[in-house]
């Protein structure tokens, strides 16, 4: 299964990689470090070109990074989804009709099973699986949750790429160009 037929998601760090996302096939990328100044007029460059941003709250500078930002993001770019760390931002999200993508770190079983619970509670759309390189740990949130999981961080090779998929990810999160390439629908 795929992400509206996407196996992979660009994760977009520069303008350099947004202006390779622009020309290449994918209807869907996810925004990470930019300047809320820029926020809008990326978004909407997206939108004229067909495509679809997820904003990843967390790392956008200049604003705050709660669900009082999201709102804001909710309200005046008008992202195809938000993705966060944080449970309030995700109940945001779904409250402002656009995808919740809650970004989990796996460092330890304990960081697991919090994030399990909150995931429960708040129902996102998506969680984003970190690092994505575990395939055991992506198929057990999975069948923990029932929630479509994308994979990311760590993503260095189409091997990485196929056995995140394999382990029942939707899509893999990388902001490798070259894998990027690789999978252009």
């Amino acid at each position: 299964m795929s992400f509206h037929d996407q196996q992979i998601l660009p994760a977009i760090r520069n303008m350099k990689q947004f202006d390779i996302f622009l020309d290449s096939p994918f209807l869907y990328g996810v925004l990470l470090d930019i300047h809320l100044g820029r926020l809008g007029g990326v978004i909407s460059a997206a939108r004229a070109r067909g495509k679809n941003m997820f904003v990843h709250v967390d790392l956008i500078q200049g604003i705050k990074h709660d669900e009082y930002g999201a709102e804001f993001i909710c309200q005046e770019m008008k992202p195809a989804g938000i993705l966060s760390t944080r449970s309030s931002v995700i109940a945001k999200a779904k409250q402002k009709k656009v995808y919740a993508i809650q970004r989990m770190f796996l460092i330890d079983t304990s960081a697991m099973d919090k994030s399990i619970e909150l995931v429960k509670k708040h129902r996102p759309d998506f969680i984003e699986v970190l690092p994505g390189v575990v395939p055991e740990l992506i198929r057990e949130v999975k069948e923990k949750t029932g929630i479509p999981i994308f994979a990311g961080g760590f993503i260095r090779s189409e091997n990485d790429v196929k056995n995140a998929l394999a382990a029942g990810a939707s899509a893999v999160t990388t902001s490798d160009t070259e894998l990027w390439k690789k999978y252009w629908i």
